[in-house]
């Protein structure tokens, strides 16, 4: 299964306890659902693991792991991304519905049709998902966060395949900093 056919579900962010249950940062709906896909595998498709919530600790769910037994083999798993076949999703059958991943080489576009730039990733820092921008004629390294509300992104066409952005005239402007400290 190639990588663009396998969707990224969560994040295993710690152990929990001492028999061996992890914490995953899920992006599912509903968070409990991680393990409701069948085996998830690792980035690489090549190790899939078995999962089983067993309760929640601060909103995050906590899961036991097929063959995982003890704590340092549960902080071995920390940071391993989980991804599930596209084909264990269900299909997405209205307009406006789409998976995340389904952003990704997007063209981000201004409302009068003008290019701004390609869709490289999409962050959950946690105060709200954030689009990864490379401008067009730029490098990855140059690449933008723009909020992904539907403020700035009003518009998502996955099959034009593009968004529509709106930044205010001030996006880019940088602020000055204050003259002395003491103005902070």
């Amino acid at each position: 299964m190639s990588a663009s056919d396998r969707l990224l579900l969560g994040i295993i962010v710690g152990a929990k306890g001492i028999k061996g249950e992890v914490k995953v940062k899920s992006f599912t709906q509903n968070p409990e659902d991680i393990a409701a896909y069948g085996p998830l595998t690792d980035a690489s498709g090549a190790i899939a693991y078995q999962l089983k919530v067993v309760g929640l600790s601060k909103g995050l769910p906590v899961v036991r792991i097929k063959g995982i037994s003890d704590r340092d083999g549960a902080e071995a798993l920390k940071g391993t991304e989980l991804y599930v076949g596209r084909d264990m999703l269900p299909e997405t059958t209205e307009d406006d519905e789409y998976y995340h991943a389904d952003l990704i080489g997007l063209q981000a576009v201004f409302r009068d049709g003008t290019t701004f730039g390609t869709i490289l990733r999409l962050h959950d820092f946690g105060a709200g998902d954030m689009l990864e921008i490379v401008p067009d004629g730029k490098s990855e390294k140059a690449a933008v966060l723009v909020p992904f509300t539907a403020e700035v992104v009003p518009e998502v066409n996955i099959a034009k395949g593009q968004v529509v952005v709106e930044l205010g005239d001030d996006f880019f402007d940088t602020p000055e900093p204050p003259q002395n400290l003491a103005d902070v």
